[in-house]
């Protein structure tokens, strides 16, 4: 898979590269020092995934996120950055980003992130999905009511996407959902399909979170997975 490794650290990045390129199913395609000069060479040379730090000058991570998956839907994005900041999380994946880890994690840890997310899947560190949910919490307490856009959401569910939406917040995989509901797991999929397609979810993080706002899960539900 291509790779393409944004921040304004040098060091880091060349760090960054070597730990990628010593893998025989990755390469690090280009570097860019700024979220302008990161769109720029996603133009001209498209990757599979962009490794993308948030506090950058020109344009930072959060805004080149977003311009990316509008330019390039195909392309997808992981936050690697020092801070857990819960604004910083939440701007990351409303940008659309599928994968938030900190510079801090153990190589494995981004080396598994990467392939997870080639796979469709997503990733978010725990400290960064307890101070996420922590937050999404205080904002439930402030406000009971639903948005309407996820009352609509939900309404369009049917009783088996319900169920498959509460699953995928609890972690589970389409493996575990076929033997707990008893279906193949080409309709496990379909069923998936549906439910990030009806609740707008670019992957299994984000529709987690929004059967979360929608009340379907708990905080100790999230966690957990």
């Amino acid at each position: 898979m291509k790779i393409a490794l944004v921040d304004d650290q040098v060091l880091f990045l060349h760090g960054i590269s070597q730990v990628i390129n010593s893998q025989p199913d990755m390469e690090v395609s280009w570097h860019a020092t700024n979220g302008i000069e990161a769109l720029e060479k996603a133009a001209q040379q498209p990757v599979d995934i962009v490794v993308m730090d948030v506090q950058m000058p020109l344009l930072d991570g959060i805004e080149a996120t977003s311009q990316l998956a509008d330019i390039a839907p195909d392309i997808t994005t992981i936050i690697l950055t020092t801070f857990d900041d819960e604004e910083y999380v939440l701007g990351g994946l409303a940008a659309g980003a599928s994968g938030f880890i900190l510079k801090d994690a153990e190589p494995e840890v981004l080396l598994e992130s990467i392939r997870t997310v080639y796979q469709g899947d997503a990733v978010i560190s725990p400290r960064a999905t307890n101070r996420v949910i922590t937050r999404l919490q205080g904002r439930q307490e402030d406000r009971v009511q639903i948005a309407p856009a996820d009352q609509q959401a939900l309404r369009e569910l049917t009783n088996r996407e319900h169920e498959i939406l509460v699953a995928i917040a609890k972690g589970w995989t389409n493996g575990e959902i076929c033997e707990r509901f008893f279906i193949s797991m080409p309709t496990v999929k379909t069923h998936v399909g549906r439910v990030m397609v009806k609740t707008g979810s670019r992957d299994r993080v984000h529709a987690a979170l929004f059967a979360y706002r929608a009340g379907l899960v708990s905080r100790e539900d999230l966690l957990e997975s």
